[in-house]
């Protein structure tokens, strides 16, 4: 039987699109490639996935609420994916919040900044280019400029960081204490192995040190397909220890975790893991500590 009275879930990463919006392009789905890490994709590759199909797969997994993360990879003008999610947004209210794409050190960051500010919704950015510049030691002048100017306007960094990268991380965190950093994927694991994790683990434990980190507990599963919960339970739990319930936050990553399953069990199994915690913890991690990092 549904389990109709669930707590209430604020999912902090998820992804939409249409193949046929005029201005917009999302290469990672029209491709016949495999993504890069995750490999083959091919039962999310619709042509379309707006919030009516969100909203019908999580409707029964008491989500009270979106945070849409940049997915229009490939498009000229990031600023056209948060005009054409905030349109949205005013039929489907759960929809309570945006991060963007924008190209940090670059000279034409700050008129996308502007831009996105056009949108109630927007709360901060994703740019993929953070990690190459943390891989090199994180100096440019123009990219700090632009790490300040995201502090400055109160605005989240959703980081992609892979462990290797994250002393440096915490090196970026502790020079701008005043810009939230949003650590995604618990640092996207590669691998599920003994030898990777130990690697992950002290860098989780580093990175963690920098109060201004959080943790996103969030696609979990795309690089583990054939989960169980005692495979998910070592890197969701170390987490948790880590950063603690007011740092971290819970998202699916959809669709693009459904190569693994379907939305209600593999929340299920988050659910479960956070549920190890008491009650009020278990709160903060499933919506208290998100709604206040995103404003919402």
């Amino acid at each position: 039987m549904l389990d109709l009275h669930l707590e209430p879930l604020l999912d902090t990463h998820v992804h939409l699109w249409n193949l046929s919006h005029p201005k917009l392009a999302w290469n990672w789905v029209d491709t016949v490639d495999d993504h890069p890490v995750v490999g083959e994709i091919e039962s999310i590759k619709m042509r379309a996935f707006e919030m009516q199909h969100l909203l019908a797969e999580t409707r029964f997994a008491g989500v009270d609420g979106f945070v849409h993360v940049q997915a229009a990879i490939g498009s000229a003008d990031p600023v056209e994916e948060t005009r054409w999610l905030t349109d949205m947004a005013r039929s489907f209210p759960a929809l309570k919040a945006l991060i963007a794409h924008g190209d940090l050190g670059t000279d034409g960051f700050a008129a996308q900044i502007a831009g996105h500010q056009e949108s109630a919704l927007f709360r901060g950015i994703r740019d993929f280019a953070v990690e190459p510049y943390l891989a090199d030691g994180g100096t440019a002048t123009t990219m700090e400029r632009d790490l300040k100017k995201l502090a400055d306007e109160s605005l989240v960094l959703d980081l992609d960081c892979e462990y290797p990268n994250m002393r440096v991380a915490r090196a970026l965190a502790e020079r701008h204490s005043e810009l939230i950093i949003v650590l995604e994927h618990m640092g996207f694991p590669r691998r599920r192995d003994d030898e990777y994790f130990r690697g992950w683990r002290t860098a989780i434990t580093d990175l963690a040190q920098a109060p201004n980190v959080m943790c996103k507990v969030s696609g979990v599963v795309m690089t583990d397909r054939f989960f169980t919960m005692d495979s998910l339970r070592p890197w969701v739990r170390h987490c948790v220890e880590a950063f603690g319930p007011d740092r971290v936050m819970v998202g699916s990553n959809w669709p693009l975790d459904r190569v693994a399953g379907s939305y209600d069990p593999i929340m299920g199994h988050i659910r479960a893991l956070i549920a190890e915690d008491s009650p009020s913890n278990r709160a903060k991690m499933l919506h208290g500590t998100a709604y206040r990092v995103y404003r919402i």
